[in-house]
């Protein structure tokens, strides 16, 4: 079986994530998310907390004090997205797997079998799973959800040349409150296999007949 990448991006609060772990379970491929974090951290020699507040807030107190005169921080963030670029694509090129976020879409867009999908929902849905599911106070969910929309489009528009719009250019636009995690994960796992595992079966076939 050839290999195959999906990648997932999200809005915040849509449950992308959780919707990713449980289609890579069904789909027995690896997942990765913090691992593409620690192996950065690992790669620049600096602590995860570090990477994981640069990847989308450039106002890390942490550089403003080690690199004062030096490395700017928007020159620190180049560097990480530069790294994880990096990553991602050495991960493609092993192994069939889930990658969320971190431009992974752009990143990949010349791979043959890669599936883009966005998972998105209506505010006052996300503010529920934010509330109810993740268990946060209702003012931090809006200020998360708000901040977090926001750094990951402009995160977006720096590093992703053809980026216009969170729904734009995507194989897959799914809401997330229409079918539950689970259902959306389980309908997002039947496509990738009928695309990229049963397709590939079903060209054998036809090139044999």
């Amino acid at each position: 079986m050839k290999r195959y990448v999906v990648t997932i991006s999200r809005q915040f609060g849509s449950m992308g994530r959780t919707i990713a772990q449980l289609m890579a379970w069904e789909l027995g491929v690896n997942f990765y998310d913090r691992d593409i974090v620690e192996e950065t951290a690992k790669r620049m020699g600096l602590p995860v907390s570090v990477i994981s507040a640069e990847e989308e807030n450039a106002n890390s107190i942490y550089f403003k004090r080690q690199y004062p005169l030096g490395m700017g921080l928007s020159n620190m963030q180049d560097e990480i997205f530069s790294i994880q670029k990096n990553i991602i694509e050495d991960l493609a090129k092993k192994e069939s797997c889930i990658i969320v976020g971190r431009c992974a879409d752009s990143i990949l867009a010349d791979m043959e079998n890669k599936l883009s999908v966005y998972i998105y929902a209506p505010y006052e849905k996300r503010l529920a799973n934010c509330t109810q599911v993740l268990k946060m106070e209702e003012k931090v969910a809006r200020k998360m959800i708000r901040e977090v929309d926001r750094s990951r489009e402009l995160y977006h528009r720096r590093y992703c040349p053809e980026y216009t719009d969170a729904f734009s250019n995507r194989d897959l636009l799914v809401d997330s409150s229409r079918f539950g995690i689970e259902k959306t994960a389980g309908m997002l796992a039947e496509i990738v296999l009928d695309f990229f595992v049963l397709g590939e079966e079903k060209e054998r076939r036809d090139g044999t007949a």
